[in-house]
C-alpha cells in the first residue's frame, strides 16, 4: 500500500481505476472503510483514491490537537506522492471541511463533493458519532446518528460488519479528539474564492451536522448546488448509496460537458 509523507507523519493511501482522480477524505473517527460504498462506483471511469486520514486506520497517529490546515497538508502531500496534480475532492464531516480548505488555500482541487459537513465547526457536536474500537457495543450504539432506524432494522448484517471494520479501522480516542479538535477550530469565512464547482449532499435526518449548514453551504458557494438525500442521516453516504453515487457520478460527468 503506497505511503505519502506528511511533516514526518505517514499517511497511507490506495487507490484503483484510470482518469482523472477522485480523492476521498474521510470523516473524523472514521477508516476508510466509510468509502467502500462509493470506490467502486467511481472507479473505471476515474481514479479512486482513499486516504486513511492522520490517526485513523493505517497512518500514523502522532499526538494533537490536529487542525484542518494541518490535515489540507496531509491531503497534498498524498495528493503529491500518488502524481495527481488536480483532484475531484470527496469529503464527509470534517474530511468536507479538509477538502473545501484544500479548495480555497491551494490549486490541487478541480471539483468538490462535500457530504454532510459545513462551512463551520462552532455548532458541531461530533460526540454521538463516536465509539472506541475495542468496544463493540459503543460502536453500534454511535450508529444510532449516523444511520436511521430504518437502515439498521432491514440491514441488520451490513450493521453488524460495519461494527467490525470500524473496530479495525477507526480512531482510538486520542486521536479522535485529536481529530474533532479541528472541527471546533474551523470556520472557513466568506467563500467567495471557493470557484470551483461543488456539489453539496447532505442527509435530511442528520442530528449533527444539520442539513441547513449544509444548504447554506451550497448558498454560499458561487458555483455550488445541494442535494438533499431524504430521511438519510449523517451517514447518507452508506445508507442512500446509489442516491448519493448517482448524484457524485452525474457531478462529475456533467463537468467534462
Amino acid at each position: 500500500m503506497p505511503t505519502a509523507v506528511s511533516d514526518g507523519v505517514k499517511l497511507f493511501y490506495d487507490s484503483d481505476g484510470d482518469g482523472e482522480t477522485v480523492a476521498f477524505v474521510g470523516d473524523a473517527g472514521y477508516g476508510a472503510w466509510q468509502w467502500g460504498w462509493q470506490h467502486a462506483a467511481v472507479a473505471g471511469p476515474y481514479e479512486s483514491l482513499v486516504m486513511d486520514l492522520r490517526g485513523s486506520g493505517r497512518s500514523d497517529a502522532p499526538a494533537g490537537p490536529y487542525s484542518v490546515e494541518t490535515l489540507v497538508d496531509d491531503v497534498v502531500a498524498v495528493l503529491r506522492d500518488a502524481g495527481v496534480r488536480k483532484a475531484h475532492l470527496v469529503g464527509l464531516g470534517l474530511g468536507g471541511m479538509v477538502a473545501l480548505e484544500t479548495a480555497r488555500t491551494t490549486s490541487r482541487v478541480r471539483s468538490l463533493t462535500l457530504c454532510n459537513t459545513g462551512s463551520s465547526g462552532a455548532d458541531v457536536d461530533p460526540a454521538p458519532l463516536y465509539g472506541a474500537p475495542d468496544d463493540p457495543d459503543a460502536l453500534r450504539a454511535s450508529l444510532v446518528p449516523a444511520l436511521s432506524e430504518e437502515f439498521r432494522t432491514e440491514q441488520p448484517d451490513v450493521v453488524d460488519q460495519i461494527v467490525d471494520w470500524r473496530g479495525m479501522e477507526d480512531a482510538a480516542p486520542d486521536a479522535w479528539a485529536a481529530q474533532t479538535a479541528a472541527i471546533a477550530d474551523y470556520d472557513a469565512g466568506p467563500l467567495y474564492e471557493v470557484t470551483v464547482p461543488t456539489l453539496v449532499v447532505h442527509g435530511s435526518d442528520d442530528p449533527v451536522w444539520s442539513v441547513e449548514d449544509g444548504r447554506e453551504l451550497a448558498e454560499e458557494l458561487p458555483k455550488g448546488s445541494f442535494e438533499e438525500v431524504s430521511g438519510a442521516r449523517h451517514l447518507a453516504i452508506v445508507e442512500r448509496s446509489r442516491i448519493v453515487n448517482d448524484a457524485l457520478v452525474s457531478f462529475l460527468d456533467s463537468l467534462d460537458d
